[in-house]
């Protein structure tokens, strides 16, 4: 059954992705990287912003799992990258910020100009949450710059364009192995799309993947998001090779 198709190749895809280890940045980057989770995890409006999305469930690939991480990431690359002469408490709170705008960045997902779409309502729900107009702006604003291959706006407050890009470069780490691991196998089943269809387009897709490596848009991340990429590129061939017998 086509259920029993997706859940072997989900699990083909994640063997070949443990054989190949996880992306240098989870290595290199690894105390930035912990001590965003920490906070993340305990900060009661994050928690509450992650409620909200959790309400409203999985929506084309992109549920619980994906917005954790980007959120994680994101704070992480505004530890590593955000000019530390700010000092201290503004460097916690752009992680903060960075956080909800992970949360909150693909809540309209299922919808056209997502991330338009995405940032009105965003402004919506951060009208509640404690935070001055302009960490709100900022978190619309970042939100609004998220998609592919789009153009992005430059920031009102030129000091916090490191949210926009770091939530960018954290959504686009997710195009790396999270996208055979989770996301592809979670938007196409419940669609009921045959294996066989997605193997067709497999070749047009990977072309698309490609062209994220030249996007990232903060140091770290054009520094750490081709290897994300290469190796979901690996990955996507292995697991081609491997469902049909042939090349890419």
């Amino acid at each position: 059954m086509l259920e029993g198709e997706y859940l072997e190749a989900q699990r083909l895809s994640l063997r070949i992705a443990a054989e190949m280890g996880a992306p240098l940045f989870y290595a290199e980057k690894r105390e930035e990287v912990e001590r965003s989770r920490e906070s993340f995890e305990f900060d009661p409006m994050v928690g509450t912003a992650l409620s909200m999305v959790e309400e409203r469930g999985d929506v084309l690939g992109h549920g619980l799992s994906h917005v954790r991480k980007v959120a994680v990431d994101a704070g992480a690359l505004v530890l590593i990258d955000m000019d530390k002469k700010a000092g201290e408490e503004a460097r916690c709170r752009v992680v903060l910020l960075a956080h909800l705008a992970g949360v909150l960045h693909d809540i309209r997902r299922e919808q056209p100009e997502h991330a338009l779409r995405g940032a009105e309502e965003a402004e919506r729900i951060l009208g509640g949450f404690d935070l001055s107009a302009q960490e709100r702006r900022a978190v619309v604003q970042a939100i609004r710059n998220h998609e592919a291959f789009k153009p992005a706006t430059p920031l009102e407050d030129a000091s916090l364009q490191i949210l926009s890009d770091a939530l960018y470069d954290a959504d686009k780490f997710r195009w790396g192995p999270d996208n055979f691991t989770e996301t592809v196998w979670m938007m196409v089943a419940p669609h009921r799309i045959p294996l066989a269809l997605l193997l067709d387009n497999f070749k047009a897709s990977m072309r698309g993947i490609a062209r994220i490596s030249e996007t990232f848009r903060t140091p770290t991340g054009r520094l750490y998001g081709p290897d994300f990429i290469a190796r979901g590129l690996r990955i996507g061939e292995r697991l081609y090779a491997e469902l049909t017998g042939k090349t890419i």
